[in-house]
């Protein structure tokens, strides 16, 4: 039960981070921003504040900013088109209803002639058998009813094709930002909770019963050799100890300005398919009051580096794609990480929230980066490539998206289950 509430709080938290990018800025640049989603599929709950319905779906596979734009709610009011009208107290009209006009008998329904809901704001028509023609101003944030489904208008300054390259361009880009600002946030904090973790090959909590503690060293000591070879960080150290599980190595250490050679014997232990040394010892931890500020920075670095060399060697062909891991593979190895403790929890929220702001930014149809593309090649030509076209390649875009995540998903069950 632990790791299912941990999962749906570390779900949401990264997917509304990123959304709250997007709709941050939305509205900022002034677009209609119609849904704030998180998860897909039917809703669970849902509601309405400033113009935008806040909603949370049953498929926690992501989330998404629906932005006015492309709006098959509204459709288009043609010649000869009967609706209803009804108004307020400026005269203006404020609801447009479509069908179901009996239901509203307060309306005023009139015959279509022409109507221009994204320049002028206007409706031209006739009352029914009538030959005067009628001007019917409407309200920027009427609401257009179809189904007895309420759906603002957005006039054209309201539409995300409406703002400029930069300002598109942020929007899109906010949501990935978003993510890589929250894993800075966790990082810091996890530098005030434990402090900084010290580059050098320095000794924390040695565990109980283990080789470190068998061979007598101590929280404080710093490795300076093993087996002869120099070592200077503690990434040195754990590598060697870790290519030598049941091999007995020699380590040269500094207690205290002293010099002294303990001699361990790593336990050999299985991980992933391999076996590796261990000896039980943490790492230890710097208490610097500017290096727990800067600590955020300098990991959420350091792991995009290794994740976007990752992505490189996927592509490479170096990493097979059932090294890739979907919601279930996320959901189990989160599962492991609870167990080790609240502060391992926050690293893996912290490292997960910058895979998916760099995942994002990759310039594949359908995501972030994707749409960025598009922005980018507009703002090189001087002109917007056809909406229809970019829309169709964004749809391809996300079903081969889809369907990836289902292969994905499918081999997260057979490592896990069969």
């Amino acid at each position: 039960m632990t790791t299912v509430v941990a999962f749906i709080l570390m779900f949401g938290l990264l997917v509304f981070v990123h959304e709250w990018g997007h709709l941050i800025f939305a509205k900022r640049a002034g677009m209609l921003a119609r849904e704030f989603a998180i998860g897909f599929g039917p809703k669970i709950f849902a509601f309405t504040r400033n113009e935008t319905l806040y909603t949370i779906r049953i498929l926690p596979i992501g989330g998404y900013v629906r932005v006015a734009g492309e709006d098959p709610e509204i459709v288009e009011l043609k010649a000869g088109h009967h609706i209803g009208l009804e108004f307020n107290d400026a005269g203006k009209v404020n609801k447009i209803i479509v069908n179901n006009k009996d239901k509203h008998p307060h309306a005023r329904v009139i015959e279509v002639e022409r109507a221009d809901l994204d320049h002028r704001l206007v409706i031209e028509g006739y009352e029914i058998d009538e030959d005067e023609k009628l001007f019917f101003e409407v309200d920027p944030k009427a609401m257009f009813v179809m189904d007895e489904k309420e759906t603002q208008i957005a006039p054209y300054n309201r539409q995300f094709a409406s703002k400029s390259v930069p300002q598109r361009a942020m929007q899109l880009f906010a949501g990935p930002m978003m993510n890589f600002v929250l894993a800075i946030v966790l990082f810091m904090i996890l530098g005030f909770i434990q402090g900084v973790p010290s580059n050098e090959a320095k000794l924390g909590e040695i565990q109980g019963n283990s080789p470190a503690s068998q061979a007598g060293l101590q929280a404080g000591d710093e490795v300076v050799a093993v087996d002869g070879e120099s070592v200077s960080t503690w990434e040195e150290f754990t590598t060697i100890i870790r290519a030598h599980p049941d091999e007995e190595v020699t380590l040269t250490i500094n207690r205290e300005g002293a010099t002294q050679q303990l001699n361990v014997t790593p336990a050999a232990v299985e991980s992933r398919e391999t076996t590796i040394g261990q000896v039980g010892v943490a790492r230890a931890f710097e208490e610097s009051f500017a290096k727990k500020l800067t600590f955020g920075f300098t990991q959420t670095y350091e792991w995009s580096a290794l994740i976007l060399t990752n992505l490189g060697k996927l592509v490479t062909g170096q990493f097979s794609l059932d090294m890739l891991s979907g919601p279930v593979g996320i959901y189990d190895a989160t599962d492991q990480v609870v167990r080790t403790g609240f502060t391992n929890f926050v690293m893996w929220t912290s490292i997960l929230s910058i895979n998916l702001g760099i995942v994002n930014l990759l310039p594949l149809p359908a995501l972030d980066g994707g749409r960025l593309l598009f922005v980018g090649l507009e703002g090189l030509r001087g002109k917007p490539i056809d909406p229809q076209k970019e829309g169709i390649v964004h749809f391809i875009g996300f079903a081969l998206l889809m369907l990836l995540m289902l292969v994905v998903t499918w081999n997260d069950i057979q490592r896990l289950f069969l």
